[in-house]
């Protein structure tokens, strides 16, 4: 049963799996809301100009003055209190409870409008059925929608069903002759009498109207935080991924599987701090994570700028790719100017550090280019893109073999002449050492040391 009545609740109202609403999206409804009561309010106070209006402009005895008029005084004291909700909505302050007064009182002096038509216009109570201010209390329903709020919504909507009845209810209980109802629909048009089928059918028309903008705004408040919800873990994503990847997990029309990837030319740089194990032994976790976040912070910026991409943070290590989550004609280019600027961001962190009082930190850089795979991979349940190839290997090798080089950058010779080729100049520093061994590397490599 518990499961027949959810499946109904999620057809009629939307999926129910939207989760707890975002605090942002909570502040930001009740901001809607409070200005949307303001708007509600401006709303029924330019309704209340055409009260007066229209009855300005309809015909009157001519006996009667105008402030012996129930109507005039009905829509005064309607104006009355408009203002006064008007004015605690500018004061930023209206409680729960005023709000549901106010629909009280909203319903209320309707009724009592339409209600005064029959003295206005010495008719019996039958008159006051046929007048079309009832069609004011469907303005009243739609406005309430502006609160993205069901149950104002529902307040009105039974408020106007249950004050309709009773002035049915009073109309019939009223008269003294027994003949108040008709079944006949001529007579009930051309005279005051009452067809019960037609105020049964306003009756009903307020009801469904109510009920189906009140699912509608239920769906809608739904769809909304779920799309809050989604949009704020599109936003994570990008603290986790390169924008382009989180673009491509977040817009992809299919669900991504493993085993989808694409080749690409492009360099590889790796990054790491020398000595870093011993360092990390005598800080305290606190201080190791505070270190590894400053220079994580700075070497990405780095590297962003250049139109690198983080791919992984491998403790103390981080490898990035240029031209691989989109094409890039000046990938090698733009690695080994990477270089240059990580090593003047160190420089000028070190002076901070030994300005401080603290060791300065010591980093090896290494670039190489090639084709590569990027893909997806991982099982159904934990995915995960990746960087594959050669160029991706060698490059780990060679960050290692900084020490060997005493350098503090390198790149292969090959990554140097594609650089060239994409318009990078050279420093004279830069030098060229020829067949020189890399621990893991199955063949010598031509390396040209960047940063010396």
């Amino acid at each position: 049963m518990g499961r027949h009545l959810q499946a109904l609740s999620d057809f009629l109202f939307g999926f129910s799996n939207a989760g707890k609403t975002p605090d942002r999206v909570a502040v930001a409804i009740r901001k809607q809301q409070a200005a949307s009561e303001r708007l509600i309010t401006i709303c029924q106070l330019l309704i209340i100009l055409t009260f007066i209006t229209l009855y300005f402009l309809a015909p009157k005895p001519a006996d009667q003055g105008m402030f012996d008029s129930i109507t005039i005084k009905v829509i005064g004291a309607y104006l009355v209190f408009s203002l006064l909700r008007l004015y605690l909505c500018e004061k930023g302050f209206i409680p729960g409870w005023f709000l549901a007064l106010s629909v009280i009182a909203d319903v209320a002096l309707l009724m009592l409008l339409i209600w005064g038509f029959h003295i206005e216009y010495q008719q019996p109570p039958g008159f006051y059925l046929k007048a079309p201010t009832l069609l004011y209390a469907f303005i009243f329903i739609a406005l309430r929608a502006l609160r993205f709020d069901t149950f104002y919504l529902l307040l009105t909507g039974v408020g106007a069903a249950v004050g309709w009845a009773f002035l049915v209810y009073y109309a019939v209980a009223s008269d003294d002759t027994g003949n108040a109802i008709t079944r006949s629909y001529v007579e009930y048009i051309t005279s005051n009498k009452i067809l019960r089928g037609a105020e049964f059918d306003k009756i009903i028309s307020i009801l469904v109207t109510t009920g189906i903008i009140a699912i509608a705004i239920t769906r809608a408040k739904r769809l909304l935080i779920f799309a809050a919800r989604e949009s704020t873990a599109a936003a994570e994503l990008k603290r986790f991924f390169a924008p382009e990847v989180a673009a491509t997990i977040s817009e992809s029309e299919t669900s991504l599987r493993p085993g989808q990837g694409v080749i690409r030319d492009a360099a590889i740089l790796n990054v790491d701090i020398r000595g870093f194990t011993a360092m990390a032994t005598a800080k305290t976790p606190d201080e190791v994570m505070r270190l590894l976040s400053e220079y994580q912070d700075r070497i990405v910026r780095t590297i962003n700028a250049r139109g690198g991409r983080i791919d992984k943070f491998l403790g103390d290590g981080i490898l990035a790719s240029f031209g691989v989550n989109t094409p890039d004609h000046e990938y090698a280019r733009n690695a080994l100017l990477a270089i240059h600027d990580i090593r003047a961001v160190m420089d000028a962190w070190n002076a901070e550090r030994r300005s401080a009082g603290k060791m300065p930190v010591s980093l090896g850089v290494s670039v190489t280019v090639g084709p590569v795979i990027f893909g997806v991979v991982g099982s159904e349940n934990r995915l995960e893109y990746t960087i594959i190839g050669d160029a991706v290997n060698l490059c780990a090798k060679l960050e290692k073999h900084c020490k060997t080089e005493a350098c503090f950058g390198l790149a292969t010779r090959q990554a140097l002449d594609a650089a060239i080729a994409q318009g990078y100049k050279p420093p004279s520093s830069i030098e060229i050492r020829a067949g020189r061994f890399v621990d893991g590397a199955a063949a010598p490599v031509d390396l040209a040391i960047i940063e010396p």
